[in-house]
């Protein structure tokens, strides 16, 4: 009987190294603490992306995590290098970078002078091929001296005992110790058979056609303790303690270092921060603002200074100046929204004295990490806010985050389907039969309903295994606009990557690992709802001679005849309260004031649906239930609602007053809520809600009553803080149409696509509303659509016509349109012979104006027909 040897695996690769690792670092960090290891190293192919995930669960576990990366040179050198504390991080980090940024989207290109860069504090593990390369051997004994092990591989093959003694002939030669190394692809050997899949579908070759690229048996898993005693000598297995003790690094330990050249010199962080929002109260309340936005504010800043958040909001700040001085309109939402410091600093225009303000659901003391901000920007000039925070950051301190696509039930059929040799039209009847209601699982019953026997033992193996891909990583793409932004190098915190557009570059983690590491991320997003409010009012003020903006709307308050157009469902082409669904609840709800808008916003969702908050709320309003509260606390959280629980803070409240959660504890909540499409859930919280509001003398029907409301919410819960904002430009829109449709008819026009409806429908809408709408005319149309006077003269109290501009011309390029616009500044067009002459207009150019009706005032000659 062998006894039970202390061992530590440092070779292992997870599922973010696509295609080759076949088990999530969660799965291989849980199966190594449950085999009693007393390390595992992490070491995906040049690249920490599964890093934090391991992280988190390795703490969760109890298991000492080591941070490596295995890479290839070009000469096939292979090795596995780990880092050793957090200089050494920080310079494999920057290796990966240099490799993934030298090659493009998806790979990386490294060669032996990449490794003179110091990496002294890294310790290295040769991993040899076949032929046991004795001159690979004396490199890395040279390069990496006393830091270096040559990794012993015994994976069950026909020579196993052969190659023990080659490899120990190897170290003699080069003076390189021999270490115990598992190659791990996954975490239990029967992920053998998704394990050949990926490698089939990495290869575009059916499986059986892959040969030997497939490993040869399934060893390349997490073995027993007593199975390794077995196979290596002890002085192998005890090696692999030796290195992991001097591997101390931890992911906890990287520190954020935010930018500091947005502080003036001789100004701390937090004196300039209370400077810029002292000048912004001033400005936004004139007259004194009123005293419990001045006590939430002073709450604000004493909690961002403990927490060391100034350079955060700053930079945030000095973001959005950049828009306001380009005239690019923005509009801060999600938890900016409930901040009065976001508010006086300009991020947001959701005014705190109208809301219900909960700051932990922005920051929190227990949570200890930076607060989410997402910007909209007008969408079609958001790349020059990009622009702006690469030319003041540089590409090497400003990238994207990462958003990791993962494979679903359809990507998953097509990949698996392949790669079992199922024929194209098999595997195009197999994922079409699929429909995103089945959830993340592939029924049985669906395949069978396709006309697919489900009794075979292709379609079985093939349900299994697409079972098991689900879930799993295909590749990185880019966040839609999170932005990481450091003070130095920013490949030393995190690698760096190409991503597939020109000119821009991603970190390897996405938002949760960011969050999870509480590294600073600046959310730089497009709403073309911004733009076309922009437009809009660009409109307003050059018929009018005015200078109007949002504010000055928003300034008036809540307008009558706005919210009867509103109660009417007459809100074609308004932001958010435009579709089907919404026209139908706004005659029932019947807005009255800006929050009933906050409200309407949030309610036509799945959460509330789900949860069944929404005839109990529209009951209550309209007198035909009473509105209760089993405590007074309950009804502090719930009575701007009536009693029933609409947006993620308010379930946040009630886990802290009537089940006893922690601001942070709640704050994970609604993280769970929020996170409806990843493992876990809300079925964790079930015993701590129930058993916290029965402590509490609530009853156990109230109890579960909230948890299955709150199980609504885990479908998809609005935050009152997004929904505020997205309320405020829902009235902004509602106001333009109101008052002058016209603007907001070209406006709409320019800016598309946009929204529920196409351009014929919004223009019928404008024709009911009273808008003269003027048809497309390469005489004076422009390429927008621009406001024109009336016939009976100017009057800046008239109603303007809208003249569709060339940009309706289906087809026709702007190129093109501008060539028109230049020759008719220089004279009228006298026939249609003149115009193409003059524009330099090909045949098809003529075809797509001439079926727009543009040519109609301009005569054709008899020679040109």
């Amino acid at each position: 009987m062998y006894p039970l040897p202390a061992y530590a695996e440092l070779h292992c690769l997870s599922n973010f190294t696509f295609l080759r690792g076949a088990s999530h670092p969660e799965e291989l960090v849980a199966r190594a603490h449950e085999l009693g290891y007393s390390a595992l190293a992490i070491t995906d192919e040049c690249s920490f992306a599964g890093a934090v995930r391991a992280h988190i669960a390795a703490r969760k576990h109890g298991l000492k995590l080591v941070v490596g990366t295995e890479i290839r040179l070009d000469d096939g050198l292979k090795l596995v290098l780990l880092a050793t504390d957090r200089e050494s991080y920080g310079r494999l980090s920057a290796l990966i970078t240099h490799g993934r940024m030298n090659a493009s989207k998806g790979s990386y290109r490294l060669v032996r002078a990449d490794l003179d860069r110091d990496l002294n504090s890294c310790l290295a593990l040769l991993v040899p091929d076949e032929r046991l390369d004795f001159e690979h051997a004396r490199f890395v004994a040279e390069r990496f001296g006393h830091r270096a092990w040559i990794a012993v591989e015994l994976l069950c093959g026909p020579d196993d005992r052969a190659r023990l003694d080659m490899l120990r002939e190897l170290s003699r030669s080069a003076g390189l110790p021999l270490v115990a190394g598992g190659d791990v692809h996954m975490h239990v050997r029967s992920r053998k058979a998704l394990q050949d899949t990926l490698t089939a579908i990495r290869l575009g070759v059916p499986v059986h056609a892959a040969g030997f690229a497939l490993h040869s048996n399934a060893e390349r898993h997490l073995r027993l303790r007593l199975r390794l005693a077995q196979i290596y000598p002890p002085e192998l297995l005890a090696e692999t303690l030796r290195i992991a003790e001097r591997c101390s690094f931890s992911l906890d330990s990287l520190r954020y270092e935010y930018p500091d050249e947005i502080v003036p010199a001789g100004l701390t962080p937090a004196r300039y921060l209370r400077e810029l929002t002292e000048q912004g109260l001033a400005r936004r309340f004139p007259s004194g603002a009123p005293d419990h936005v001045c006590r939430l504010i002073e709450h604000e800043l004493a909690l961002i200074a403990e927490l060391r958040y100034e350079h955060f909001f700053l930079t945030v700040h000095d973001i959005v100046q950049f828009a306001r001085t380009q005239g690019i309109l923005c509009q801060g939402r999600g938890s900016a929204a409930n901040s009065a410091v976001c508010y006086c600093l300009g991020i947001t225009e959701v005014d705190p004295s109208r809301m219900s303000v909960l700051f932990e659901r922005f920051i929190s003391r227990e949570r200890n990490e930076p607060p989410d901000i997402d910007v909209d920007f007008e969408h079609q000039r958001r790349k020059d806010v990009i622009q702006y925070i690469y030319r003041k950051y540089g590409r090497d301190r400003a990238a994207l985050a990462a958003t990791v696509i993962t494979y679903r039930p359809r990507s998953a059929l097509r990949d698996a389907g392949k790669a079992l040799g199922l024929e194209p039209a098999q595997v195009d009847r197999l994922a079409g039969s699929m429909t995103w209601w089945d959830g993340k699982r592939v029924l049985p019953e669906r395949l069978q309903q396709a006309g697919i026997d489900i009794d075979g033992p292709v379609t079985r193996r093939l349900i299994a295994l697409v079972n098991d891909l689900v879930g799993f990583p295909r590749h990185l793409s880019q966040h839609v606009g999170g932005f990481v932004i450091s003070r130095g190098a920013l490949s030393h915190l995190a690698p760096i990557e190409n991503a597939a557009m020109p000119e821009r570059s991603v970190i390897q983690w996405d938002k949760d690992d960011l969050e999870a590491l509480g590294l600073l991320k600046v959310d730089v997003l497009a709403l073309g709802m911004l733009s076309a409010i922009r437009r809009a009012l660009d409109l307003v003020n050059c018929y009018r001679g005015g200078s109007l903006i949002m504010q000055d709307i928003l300034d008036q308050g809540d307008d009558k005849a706005v919210y009867e157009m509103i109660q009417k469902a007459d809100t074609v082409g308004v932001f958010q309260i435009e579709s089907r669904a919404q026209m139908s609840m706004l005659p029932r709800l019947k807005p009255e004031k800006f929050y009933d808008l906050v409200i309407e916003v949030a309610i036509v969702r799945p959460g509330p649906i789900q949860g069944g908050m929404v005839h109990p709320y529209l009951r209550r309003r309209q007198g035909l239930e009473p509105v209760t509260y089993p405590s007074e606390a309950v009804k502090h959280a719930l009575e701007r609602t009536l009693g029933v629980p609409i947006f993620q803070e308010q379930v946040m409240q009630l886990a802290m007053v009537a089940a006893g959660f922690t601001p942070g504890e709640a704050d994970e909540l609604r993280r769970s809520m929020a996170a409806w499409r990843r493992k876990g859930g809300l079925e964790r919280f079930y015993h701590r809600l129930l058993d916290g509001m029965e402590t509490r003398g609530y009853s156990r029907q109230f109890a579960e009553q909230i948890y299955q409301q709150i199980c609504g919410f885990g479908e998809y819960g609005f935050p009152e803080s997004h929904s505020a904002s997205f309320a405020l430009l829902a009235y902004v829109s509602c106001w333009l149409k109101h008052y002058e449709p016209a603007a907001f008819l070209a406006a709409m026009l320019n800016s598309q696509p946009l929204g529920f409806y196409s351009p014929s429908e919004l223009v019928q809408d404008g024709c009911r509303h009273g808008v003269e709408v003027r048809p497309v005319d390469v005489t004076v149309s422009e390429w927008e659509c621009t406001l024109e006077e009336e016939k009976n003269g100017p009057s800046r109290l008239s109603a303007p016509a809208v003249r569709l501009g060339l940009l309706m011309v289906k087809g026709l390029s702007r190129e093109s349109a501008a060539r028109i616009a230049v020759a008719r500044s220089e004279r009228l067009f006298v026939e249609v012979e003149d115009l193409a002459h003059r524009a330099g207009l090909d045949q098809r150019d003529l075809g797509h104006l001439a079926a727009s009706g543009a040519l109609s005032p301009i005569t054709v000659s008899p020679s040109f027909r």
